[in-house]
Formats: C-alpha cells, structure tokens, sequence
C-alpha cells in the first residue's frame, strides 16, 4: 500500500455481512480505473459492533488486497462515530465516505474527486452527491424528503439531501467540525458554517440487495428533531470562524 495515498474511503459498517465484500471490489475496481487516484488510495471499514460476518468478510478482503483496513467497536456507537474514528485514523488529505449497503455506487466516486479537485487540491470545499431516482420504499422517501426540507429551510444549507452518505472533504476540514451524535446528517451545514464551499451532484441510488436498513423512521425523526435544535442553536453561537495569522516578525 502506498505509503501516501490520494484519496481515503471510509465506510461505516453495522451488520452489512454479504454486502461489504462486494462493495470493497467494487471500490477497488472504480480508483483503480480513474487516473487520478490509481492505486494511491486505502479503504478504511469501521465496524460499529456488528453482531454478524461482518468483520470476517473485511479480514478476508484485506488478506487479498492490503489496501484494506478495519477499525472495530466493541458495541454499537452509531454512523456518526464511525465516520469519525474512520476519518481520524484516514492517511490521506482527502476523504470519502459511504455507505457499507452498496446503495451508494462506487463509481460516482470519481465524479466527487473532479467536483472537489477542479480548481486543485488545495480548496475548502466539500463535495456531496444528491441520489436520484430513489431506490427505497415509498415511506422512507416521503421521510427523508420532508426532513430534508425542513433542515433546508431552518439551516439554509442548500442541500437536498443531506442524507446521501457519498460525500467528499479534507480530513483537517472536517475533524475541526464540533463533534455530536448525528454529526453526518449535517455536514453541509457545518461545513458552510466553517466558511467552507459545498457543492452538490445528482449520484446514482441502488436497491438494497442484502441485509435491512438499520434506521428507524419514529426513532431517527425524533432524534433528528432535537439535534437540529442543536445545530440551529450552534451556528448562532459561533462565529464566523477566524484562524488568524501568525506574525513572523
């Protein structure tokens, strides 16, 4: 594995036993094809307590390919914790991150890398795709679609959907992020409150194939209600962020 890689995937994993190994070949398959990446890249699988194959199914991934790495909970910490001891452990500058079900597609990837790298690699900004053509039941799209516009119009962090995991960022930009369960459906709005650039793309959305979705609509409505009060109350008290300039002399 290279010693600096390009780019790092992280993917946040809770009992995806049948899908991970898939979706690391696919990975593997979508960087090695794009010039730009090559083999420069890592993928790093956060396992949050599952309770099935999933952490077998990674081992077995990374006897075959060393670019793999695995961090695993003891118990269940959920995806915003996940995301970030991925991240926090990530050896390159830039990060992305997806979801261990294979509804996002490896192969929009790439389509992040040249949004976020148009104008180098230098840049504040994060890049986040917007699925389309939704693959999930009827009740979990008319959920998302209304939580989506609430947060829009309370935060005004012009994201439709907050709620793709496929997104795109430098690993300092976001671990300067205040740190909170729930963390991952507010991204855009952090990131622009930190005085970053977010720009969006349409992505592909997959059927689940294997497994079952691990959110409850009830429980993460109403959890999601009061961490937007957070949030809300946070970007109020924080000023616009002002990192100084050293004096040299």
């Amino acid at each position: 594995m290279s010693l600096s890689p390009e780019l790092s995937i992280v993917i946040p994993l809770h009992n995806e036993s049948g899908n991970v190994g898939p979706l690391i070949e696919e990975i593997s398959a979508a960087m090695k094809n794009f010039p730009q990446v090559g083999d420069k890249f890592e993928i790093i699988c956060v396992d949050d307590g599952s309770t099935d194959m999933t952490a077998s199914e990674v081992r077995q991934a990374r006897a075959m390919n060393p670019q793999v790495r695995l961090v695993r909970h003891k118990k269940k910490l959920g995806m915003s914790a996940a995301l970030r001891n991925g991240i926090r452990r990530a050896r390159a500058e830039w990060v992305v991150t997806i979801d261990g079900d294979r509804q996002n597609d490896p192969a929009d990837i790439p389509l992040l890398c040249n949004l976020a790298w148009s104008k180098g690699k230098s840049g504040r900004i994060m890049a986040a795709g917007i699925r389309t053509n939704r693959r999930d039941t009827i009740a979990k799209r008319l959920a998302s679609r209304f939580a989506n516009s609430l947060r829009k119009f309370l935060l005004n962090d012009d994201c439709p959907d907050t709620g793709c995991s496929l997104k795109m960022f430098r690993r300092d930009d976001y671990l300067e992020l205040p740190f909170f369960k729930g963390l991952h459906r507010f991204m855009p709005a952090l990131f622009k409150l930190y005085g970053h650039k977010t720009v969006f793309t349409p992505v592909n959305d997959r059927p689940r194939l294997r497994g079952v979705s691990k959110s409850g609509y009830l429980t993460r409505g109403y959890r999601g209600f009061f961490d937007l009060l957070g949030v809300i109350w946070l970007i109020y008290r924080t000023p616009a962020p002002d990192r100084g300039q050293e004096d040299i002399g």
